[in-house]
């Protein structure tokens, strides 16, 4: 008589597949577990790229870029023991977003009392080689778009269309309201439209600016 039951499993098929153990970041943020936390060269070699990406196309240049990777790897090493887990990666656009932030409006209230009352503004001068450099592909073109923009404006636009956050996440890590974000990026991209057309690169450079 024929076996009904169906091809037999050997027994390398019918054990379970055991799931590798999660190592650096990934198993300190499953858990939240001191003793699992990772240290300052496991921070920097997962996460130093992506940091350092984000960075600079916030502050658009390389010094700037390298001072804030570096920040944000300080203010996290030093909050580790305080983390919650959840979210690692965002915690890191969370710090190194309102790192950023709190770098221009440093550098704009040190600009405003440094500033005569009869000055006037003067005309902008070309970029240098280090304002047009661009990162991990990013044209050039639009970091320079970037850049125009207001810090957060560029900040959310950044998060948004060129990290790949959802509109939710850009709240939390920004602080602020939903609705915030949706007028924020709308502004941005809108700004970001008409710098480029100005310079005459719409129809090359469309990434991250249609609604």
């Amino acid at each position: 008589m024929k076996n009904q039951s169906g091809p037999e499993l050997s027994a390398s098929d019918a054990e379970p597949a055991v799931a590798e153990p999660l190592g650096g970041t990934a198993a300190f943020d499953a858990s939240g577990d001191r003793s699992v936390m990772p240290s300052w060269e496991e921070l920097v070699r997962e996460h130093g790229d992506r940091v350092y990406r984000l960075a600079y196309r916030l502050a658009g240049n390389a010094h700037d870029a390298e001072d804030l990777t570096q920040e944000t790897f300080i203010r996290v090493f030093r909050s580790l023991s305080s983390y919650q887990a959840g979210t690692f990666e965002g915690w890191l656009h969370r710090i190194t977003t309102n790192l950023f932030l709190d770098m221009v409006r440093r550098r704009n209230r040190i600009r405003m009392e440094a500033l005569p009352e009869d000055y006037d503004r003067v005309p902008a001068t070309d970029p240098d080689p280090e304002q047009i450099y661009h990162d991990a592909n990013l044209d050039p073109d639009l970091q320079r778009a970037l850049d125009a923009l207001a810090p957060e404006f560029r900040a959310a636009v950044v998060l948004c269309d060129i990290e790949g956050l959802s509109y939710e996440e850009i709240g939390t890590t920004l602080g602020v309201k939903l609705g915030t974000v949706r007028s924020r990026i709308h502004r941005g991209r809108q700004a970001l439209r008409e710098h480029l057309a100005a310079a005459g690169k719409m129809e090359s450079r469309q990434v991250g600016v249609v609604e």
